[in-house]
């Protein structure tokens, strides 16, 4: 243990530093100059500070006044040594953050075992900060456990969905990548964007539960089939909603509010503007531009111009125009991504 001794007068500091040495094995630290010691005492955390209080310059409460105002030293103990008839002095060292005193002069019947005991303290209290810390990271590994396992969860589901569908897994990824883009844009907390790379994936979960004959007709479908393929919105819901996982819960209504369109003329209820949560309002947007600029068994990609000429006169219609906007605002990335993502 590192035990630091500031008192003025050479033979006090002789003498506590020797009985210091019959407490146990621990390092000690003695200084004469109190500004000298505190800096010591601030850079070298000790684990039992020993102070005089009648010091030149700077007496024994303002150093520990000083030393105190430095929050991670707040379970270090200080013995004050004081005079016995200096019971005010006493009072403010309390107030002031000493934790015991020693009488002047100096009983070593009575030094030894405070001295232990207060090392005995802090070395107890050392041991269950460490006890603390090692809680603190089991539970962020199974937190972290717990996120590994609902990611696997997510990326079977959208894999589930891309086998039915003739949608590409990078598809998913761009799309994904895509609204987070938007979502940082908006100053959306971090968390948030990182949660949204995972549950965007599971937009189009619902079309597991579209005939095939619907999802992979190689023309346009007539009214009738339009109206079933719409029903994938509220299935993907369905099939998430009511999850334990914040994940599964976003996605959920990802895939409720993504084909909802800003003048309230989209599916499954026909939203309209704030009406549509935000993440259904990014998500929009991610998800036509990436559908217009890629390859499908009934349509050929759009060039990015036209795409994004869409999205600008989607804008306040079809689109949050907020979205629009960041969305095109950070188009040099918005290339990025598909060039790293490529089918």
């Amino acid at each position: 243990m590192n035990v630091v001794i500031i008192d003025d007068t050479p033979v006090n500091l002789a003498l506590m530093q020797a009985l210091v040495s019959r407490v146990g094995s621990n390092e000690t630290h003695c200084f004469s100059d109190p500004e000298e010691g505190l800096a010591h005492c601030l850079a070298h955390e000790p684990d039992l500070l020993i102070v005089d209080y009648m010091m030149p310059t700077l007496d024994g409460l303002e150093l520990i006044r000083r030393f105190r105002g430095n929050p991670h030293v707040a379970e270090v103990p200080i013995l004050m040594v004081t005079a016995a008839h200096e019971r005010e002095v006493r009072y403010m060292a309390l107030e002031s953050g000493a934790t015991d005193f020693l009488s002047k002069p100096i009983d070593k019947n009575e030094f030894i075992p405070r001295a232990r005991n207060m090392l005995h303290l802090r070395e107890h209290s050392l041991r269950l900060a460490n006890r603390a810390e090692e809680l603190d990271k089991a539970v962020k590994q199974a937190t972290a456990d717990i996120h590994a396992r609902e990611r696997e969860t997510v990326t079977r589901l959208a894999k589930a969905a891309e086998f039915r569908d003739p949608e590409t897994g990078s598809h998913i990824q761009r799309m994904a990548l895509f609204s987070a883009l938007i979502a940082r844009g908006l100053a959306l907390e971090a968390s948030t964007c990182e949660m949204l790379l995972d549950a965007a994936q599971m937009h189009d979960v619902g079309k597991l539960g579209t005939p095939d004959a619907i999802l992979q007709k190689p023309g346009r479908l007539t009214p009738e089939e339009f109206e079933v393929m719409k029903r994938h919105a509220t299935m993907g819901y369905d099939i998430l909603k009511n999850s334990a996982s914040p994940v599964l819960q976003m996605g959920a209504e990802i895939a409720h509010t993504h084909h909802e369109k800003f003048d309230g003329s989209g599916y499954p209820r026909g939203l309209k503007g704030e009406e549509i949560p935000l993440i259904g309002r990014i998500v929009a947007v991610a998800d036509v531009f990436d559908a217009l600029t890629s390859s499908r068994p009934y349509k050929k990609a759009w060039e990015l111009e036209d795409a994004r000429a869409f999205l600008v006169q989607g804008r306040g219609t079809h689109f949050d125009p907020t979205c629009v906007d960041i969305f095109l605002a950070n188009w040099h990335e918005v290339l990025e991504i598909r060039a790293r993502h490529a089918d």
